[in-house]
Order: C-alpha cells, then structure tokens, then sequence
C-alpha cells in the first residue's frame, strides 16, 4: 500500500530519577515520533530520540533531517520506502525513526505481530539490565540495593574518568549483591592505562562485561584492552554500522557489539549486524539510548527472534519512566519482559 502521508510530533516522559553518565544527564526521554500514513489506512510508527552526544542529533536535526527527505517517500509502498530511505544521506537517528515505521508498516500489511514478522518462535520472557547512574559512590549503592530489591538483577553500572571511583563503587557493589550481574559501561571515558588499572583490580570481582572503555575512534587502544582483560570487551561507540562492526570482529578489537537502531541507521539495519554477528558467532547486547515506547517496542520484538546472537539486553528505558505508557507492548516485572 502505497504512502500517503508523513508527520512528526515531538514527545516527552519524565523519568524517575536523574539519568547521569560519563556524556551526559537527562531528566526525561525526549524524541520525534513519525507517523507514516498509507493508503489502507494503516500507521507506520517510528521513534527517535534526541541523541546530541552519540550521533550528534538533537531534536531539532532529527525533525530538520525527516523533513528534508519525507517527500521522497510519498507514493512509495513501504519496501521501497526503506530501500529509497537507506540510500540518503540524513543522521542516523533520524534515519533510525522512519526505518522502525516502515518495518512497522510492513508487519501490519502482513497482518502479523512484530515479533511473528521476524519470525520469532519462543516467546518465553527476557531479560533486560536496568542503568545505575553515575554518581556518588554512596548513591550509586544505594540506588544498585534499591533495584536488586525490586527484582532488578542485572546492572548496568555506569561509571567515568575517575577510575578510582569506578573501581570503589563496582568493589562495593559487588559485594553488597554477590548474586547481581555487573555490566560496566565506561562511555569511552578512560584511557589504556586507566582500563588495565581498572581491570587489574577486578580479579577477584565477578563482573559480566565492560563496555566501551576508550574513546570510539581508538580502535588500538580497545584492541589492547580486549588482549590484557579476563573481563570480556563490548564495543558501543566504535561500532555504529555494519562496516564498523566488521572492523572491530576482523581486528579483533572486542569480544561483543553493542547493537543500537540509533546508531546503525533503524531495525532493518541492526538486522543485517545480527546476522552477520550470527555468522560470525560474535555474542551480542541490543542496547538503547533513552527512548520513547515504539522504539523500545521494536528493539523487544527483535529480540526474541535472536536469542542465540542478543546475550544480554539493555532495554530498560520504561523501568526509568517515571509513569509507565500505554504503548508499549510488554510488562516489566523487575528485569523480565514479557508479552502483554
């Protein structure tokens, strides 16, 4: 069906608490959702949010980007909106919005769910990490206790430049929940030396992962990191596209990527990473920025149709909503998701 109309809207959800990492901090989720219309009637919905530290596209980019290319796509039926889409040169997230609409398109032509349109099988729950946020030591124990008790098992603990900090509160954590999962998230704030510090004072910690301990562009440098560390390395930053991603599997550069629509251009996108990561048994997160309820409704859906390539997921935006909406698709009970 062919479409007929394309409009944005700007949205925004309070969060509960103040999310702080080592780029940025954010009192509430703010993104563009596109609505693509069709002839039959059906509504394509897309979600982008504002990203300035990651992609460098704040709201006013991503609304200036779809409003540059959205006439292009009138008149077109949806698989060929996405063909056209990915061949324009507009920011990642705004590509992102209308990529998630049009694959929601195409689900609601067939007239499948979105989790049986990408073939999904086993629809038992899954798992997402929920964020610690980078703070005082104390804080940030506190809040880590708070979540473990709210069955929130998997944490991710975003920590920054003070690697002295960083080590204090994950040895804190750590011991206070023995039985938590720990995913470190550095945010591209250290240097070598302040990852093999870092590492060199967590052999007697369990600790799931760090991610992206370096700067993006010093794929060196997390090569380095990756050979010293028994903690094994998940790429973010440093993998955007699918050429990033075959640049940091090749080289050796990590051990996992981290998968984000915002990143790679939408979930057709990460589709084309997943199976290349499948292929090349490279395990997986598929990971989010503060997003908005569709997007995070995609990112689920997906997720249970790779199971085997997605080992862990951070997805954990509606636990941070300070009022959880009516559009998402799925129930949050602690850090297990499942369908509605």
């Amino acid at each position: 069906m062919k479409i007929t109309n394309i409009k944005t809207q700007v949205k925004q959800i309070e969060l509960k608490t103040p999310f702080k990492t080592a780029l940025r901090t954010a009192t509430h989720v703010e993104f563009v959702r596109v609505l693509v219309e069709t002839e039959g009637g059906f509504v394509g919905i897309g979600e982008a949010p504002a990203t300035k530290a990651i992609t460098g596209e704040g709201i006013e980019d991503i609304l200036h980007s779809i409003g540059t290319v959205q006439e292009l796509f009138l008149g077109l039926e949806a698989e060929e909106a996405l063909e056209k889409l990915h061949a324009t040169k507009i920011g990642s997230s705004a590509k992102a919005a209308l990529d998630i609409a049009f694959v929601h398109l195409l689900s609601l032509e067939a007239k499948k769910p979105l989790y049986d349109y990408f073939g999904a099988t086993d629809l038992t729950p899954l798992q997402t990490d929920v964020t610690i946020s980078l703070n005082e030591s104390a804080v940030m124990l506190h809040d880590a206790k708070k979540a473990f008790d709210d069955g929130m098992e998997i944490l991710k603990v975003k920590v920054g430049s003070d690697v002295l900090h960083a080590v204090g509160v994950v040895r804190a954590i750590t011991k206070e929940l023995p039985s938590a999962k720990i995913l470190v998230d550095a945010n591209q704030a250290w240097s070598v030396e302040d990852s093999e510090f870092f590492i060199a004072n967590m052999f007697d910690v369990a600790i799931e992962l760090i991610e992206q301990p370096v700067v993006a562009s010093d794929l060196d440098g997390l090569k380095k990191i990756t050979e010293l560390s028994h903690i094994p390395i998940l790429a973010d930053e440093a993998a955007f596209t699918l050429d990033d991603v075959k640049k940091v599997v090749v080289s050796k550069s990590a051990d996992m990527i981290n998968i984000k629509f915002m990143k790679c251009g939408g979930v057709s996108k990460a589709i084309e990473i997943l199976e290349y990561a499948r292929a090349q048994k490279v395990p997986c997160m598929l990971g989010s920025m503060l997003e908005g309820p569709y997007s995070i409704n995609m990112a689920l859906h997906l997720a249970f149709s790779y199971r085997d390539v997605i080992k862990y997921i951070d997805l954990d935006s509606p636990l941070l909503y300070k009022t959880m909406p009516n559009e998402l698709d799925f129930e949050f009970r602690g850090c297990e998701i499942s369908l509605k």
